[in-house]
């Protein structure tokens, strides 16, 4: 069970914190999907104490996306503390401390995973911050530095100690980053040793992929990164298969061209026109794949900078893929 404050919720399905994709349009979107509890971008806490505009932004939330956890990062203590602080008035369900980002820029300066290489200091900001907000702490890290320092046990025992109400373990070490098949078999041994609860993450693609991490490391939560960029119904598709052993749903090219429309235009009002589609383009081919002549059509949508720009090719190719696959009954 997936206890955090006022959360409790049975084989909960977390969207995790992604710099650059977890946007409030892409929470909501997520969360119609059924994702349970979303998180933010991972906010840095010296642009939050500095008052950087783009920083703040990343605080926005909305009642719709409930539950909803604010993710910070930093190395500093006193930062730390103070942009916990800054996040609570957000009034999010949740903080989250990142102990497990393995991006040079972050973990080599001390933040992130870097924070895995002194387990004492980790535990110290944990417990700081718990004293200095009202609201839960949770963590989300990795098994280890590297294959020779895996200190997960120790760490989840201490964080625990400190007052987090939850773990999320990603079963990679920081050296190996997205590569390599994460060691999911480290979330069973912390689940003997502490008593909060703990969420999986880490190669978690489909929904075959979450259910199968729900029964091979009896973890209270999934959290799905990178399967919910290129696929937001694996939420849906989940709870389908968790519940009645198959999944129902099926996802058309209609339903994805109409929720890659959902999602831009959603983002629009937050960031502004220009940058909400600029930054949507990381979606395209994930949206899209698979698709006739995509391709082509994605090559052209680099290429626009409205959202009106990009409705118009999108709905052109909706047509065009009706006419194909009206013709493809024609000739069957």
């Amino acid at each position: 069970m997936f206890k955090v404050g006022k959360i409790n919720i049975k084989n909960a399905l977390l969207l995790a914190p992604m710099e650059d994709v977890t946007d409030i349009s892409f929470r909501q979107l997520c969360k119609k999907m059924g994702a349970d509890v979303v998180y933010t971008e991972f906010v840095n806490a010296e642009g939050l104490i500095r008052s950087n505009e783009k920083t703040r932004k990343k605080l926005e939330i909305s009642d719709f996306e409930r539950p909803v956890g604010i993710q910070i990062y930093g190395e500093n203590l006193n930062s730390m503390i103070e942009a916990a602080k800054i996040a609570e008035q957000e009034n999010p369900d949740l903080i989250d401390i990142n102990a497990g980002c393995w991006v040079k820029k972050v973990a080599n300066r001390g933040a992130g995973a870097g924070l895995l290489k002194d387990p004492p200091y980790l535990q110290k900001m944990v417990e700081e911050i718990v004293k200095s907000v009202k609201i839960p702490v949770t963590v989300k890290t990795r098994i280890g530095w590297d294959s020779n320092s895996i200190l997960i046990e120790e760490i989840a025992k201490r964080i625990e100690d400190a007052g987090a109400q939850a773990l999320t373990i990603h079963g990679r070490t920081r050296c190996q980053g997205h590569s390599g098949e994460p060691d999911w078999s480290w979330i069973g041994k912390v689940k003997q040793i502490v008593k909060i609860p703990v969420a999986v993450n880490g190669g978690i693609f489909t929904a075959y992929d979450a259910k199968r991490a729900f029964d091979e490391t009896g973890a209270d939560a999934v959290m799905i990164a990178r399967g919910a960029i290129t696929h937001p119904w694996i939420f849906k598709e989940t709870k389908e298969l968790i519940e009645t052993g198959e999944i129902k749903t099926v996802v058309t090219y209609q339903d994805k061209i109409f929720t890659a429309l959902e999602q831009i235009k959603s983002a629009v009002p937050v960031k502004g026109e220009r940058r909400a589609v600029l930054e949507f383009r990381k979606h395209y081919t994930s949206y899209l794949k698979g698709l006739h002549n995509i391709s082509h059509v994605r090559n052209e949508m680099m290429k626009l900078v409205t959202y009106s720009e990009v409705e118009e090719r999108l709905f052109n190719y909706l047509e065009e893929l009706k006419m194909r696959e009206n013709e493809n009954e024609r000739t069957a």
